[in-house]
């Protein structure tokens, strides 16, 4: 019965140690990102009607850069039963190209490389979302809001590249 405690108690401990690892790995890409910000060049762009307040990107982020952590531990966590190695490759390299777009955008003023950088993220997240789903679909489920934010800002960067 001890030994069973053990192992039940070392388990609970490298769970959440991957939950954390996911996170930070997350996070640490919202972090990299987040040095690059909008400034003055951003405000003096010409921008559709429907760009959203720029009070409203932190907040969203901030909730879907946790739910794609969370979903990534989810994943993880499924390695004992299935091959976890492809779908967790493909988030890895969403998240570079993700904070890829930053740096971009904001970093080297480069409208059009963001959008080909943002085109090409919305492919890979759409394969993650697919590769989640055939892991362990709430996982999959979670990501879906982070795959439509990345299509909203895509047409928004097509718009800001086009008005420019």
């Amino acid at each position: 019965m001890t030994n069973l405690k053990l192992q039940s108690s070392r388990a609970r401990i490298l769970d959440v140690a991957g939950l954390a690892f996911w996170l930070l790995i997350t996070f640490g890409v919202a972090g990299f990102a987040s040095q690059f910000e909008p400034g003055d060049w951003y405000r003096s762009l010409a921008k559709p009607s429907w760009t959203p307040p720029g009070r409203v990107f932190g907040p969203v982020w901030g909730l879907l850069y946790l739910s794609m952590g969370i979903a990534a531990w989810m994943v993880w966590r499924q390695r004992p039963r299935t091959n976890t190695l492809v779908p967790l490759i493909f988030y890895l390299a969403q998240l570079a190209v993700n904070g890829l777009w930053s740096w971009l955008f904001f970093g080297q003023l480069l409208i059009g490389p963001a959008l080909i950088d943002l085109l090409l993220l919305v492919l890979l997240v759409a394969v993650t979302v697919w590769l989640f789903l055939r892991v362990y679909k709430p996982a999959g489920f979670l990501m879906i809001p982070y795959l439509l934010w990345i299509s909203f800002a895509s047409a928004l960067n097509f718009q800001i590249w086009r008005l420019n």
